[in-house]
């Protein structure tokens, strides 16, 4: 009991004292509307002025300024109720006490038929903006005037449309929270599935990496463990050093062996194919042309680089002319690729789309994030980005060792 009292003195002081709730954010789509909207607000509250004040001079027979201090005590909470929901009610409440001077006492309503249509806006909206201890508040002392100036046959059905009005707003209010708490679950849903990818794709990257350095292993034991057979006469020392070498190097393999199987999942088959390299980008080119996207390859003539290299490079090719095809449906695409004493560069541009795409979200998406783990576990670099000509680039560069060219 003393935490219901507690809460319900917490909720009134909110009520009259407390600090407002954020402003109604409302959201234009058209520029030009945003822009004369707020002209307009204030020229349809002058009209409402006007016309309650005509109203009360004609009905209730009261001098223009007293007919005028009322129009504007009950047309003025609708200008503060988007940007102070709780302060329009306050108002509100305070023209609904004032509102019924010199009232006929035979009208079923004491309030004039604008200031009646301010009151069911106002509670509609706040009813939909507040908490409920807050709301139980509004809702009781809204009725105190219905009781004080509505006459006894009335005040049932002009209670009853009171009750109506705070039920609906209550019930938009329980929608928009839904609504809000299906978004942030969905929000929630794509940044793990993006992290999922993520981690797949790395996955991905550090078992084709595991291929191309078992294979450097691989040449190091075979190359250790023959090596007294090829280079005649040795000692015993040395033929010892490179027995040690040897199996360290199948130790080396055996540990890698195991990462990897902790790496790949159970549904995930071996990888029993060789890596692609950069000598397989003009097929994957030529692929890409066959299924109808104008794709072009620029090769200059240069130096091999290392198997991680060129699987690397191959990998950053097929990602963007996968997005191109995707996002960029019918753009012609152009296939940089330079390789250097040191390093690689690639160049992967597409031009913007002529035909409508699917799929197509703005933003960066899982590709680019694995085509920077690939340049990034190379100790490159990595661009990308929308061009001049509304198409998109990507471009990259994988440094090397020139001692490390096969």
């Amino acid at each position: 009991m003393g935490t219901f009292l507690r809460g319900a003195g917490q909720a009134f002081r909110r009520t009259f004292f407390g600090p407002d709730y954020p402003p109604i954010q409302l959201r234009l789509r058209s520029p030009r509307i945003a822009a004369v909207a707020p002209g307009l607000g204030l020229l349809l509250l002058l009209v409402l002025v006007i016309v309650t004040a005509e109203y009360l001079r004609g009905s209730r027979y009261l001098p223009t300024p007293s007919a005028w201090l009322l129009a504007l005590l009950s047309v003025v909470p609708l200008a503060a109720l988007l940007p102070r929901p709780l302060l329009a009610w306050r108002l509100l409440l305070v023209g609904e006490l004032f509102g019924t001077f010199n009232v006929d006492s035979g009208d079923a309503v004491p309030w004039s038929p604008v200031q009646v249509l301010v009151m069911i806006l106002v509670l509609l909206v706040v009813a939909a903006r507040v908490d409920r201890p807050v709301l139980a508040w509004i809702g009781f002392f809204s009725f105190v005037p219905i009781l004080i100036f509505v006459p006894q046959p009335d005040q049932a059905g002009v209670t009853l449309l009171f009750m109506v009005v705070l039920v609906i707003g209550t019930l938009v209010r329980r929608n928009l929270v839904t609504r809000q708490a299906l978004a942030e679950q969905s929000e929630v849903s794509d940044l793990e599935k993006a992290r999922r990818t993520v981690l797949e794709e790395r996955t991905r990257i550090a078992r084709e990496m595991h291929d191309v350095v078992a294979h450097h292993m691989s040449m190091i034991a075979v190359q250790a463990e023959t090596a007294p057979y090829r280079l005649g006469d040795l000692s015993e020392p040395v033929r010892e050093e490179f027995a040690t070498i040897a199996g360290a190097a199948r130790e080396a393999l055996t540990d890698m062996r195991r990462l990897l199987g902790v790496l790949r999942s159970e549904a995930a088959e071996p990888l029993k194919a060789p890596q692609p390299g950069l000598a397989d980008v003009p097929e994957l080119v030529a692929a890409t042309l066959r299924a109808g996207v104008p794709a072009e390859l620029d090769v200059a003539e240069g130096a091999e680089p290392p198997e991680a290299v060129g699987l690397a490079a191959y990998r950053i090719v097929q990602e963007a002319l996968a997005n191109a095809s995707r996002h960029a449906p019918g753009a012609a695409v152009r296939v940089e690729i330079r390789p250097w004493t040191s390093d690689l560069s690639l160049r992967i541009h597409n031009g913007p789309a002529t035909q409508p795409a699917a799929d197509a979200e703005p933003g960066e998406g899982h590709g680019l994030a694995g085509m920077r783990e690939r340049v990034g576990l190379l100790g490159g670099e990595l661009t990308a980005g929308p061009t001049a000509d509304g198409g998109f680039a990507v471009a990259a560069r994988l440094p090397y060792d020139d001692n490390e060219t096969p």
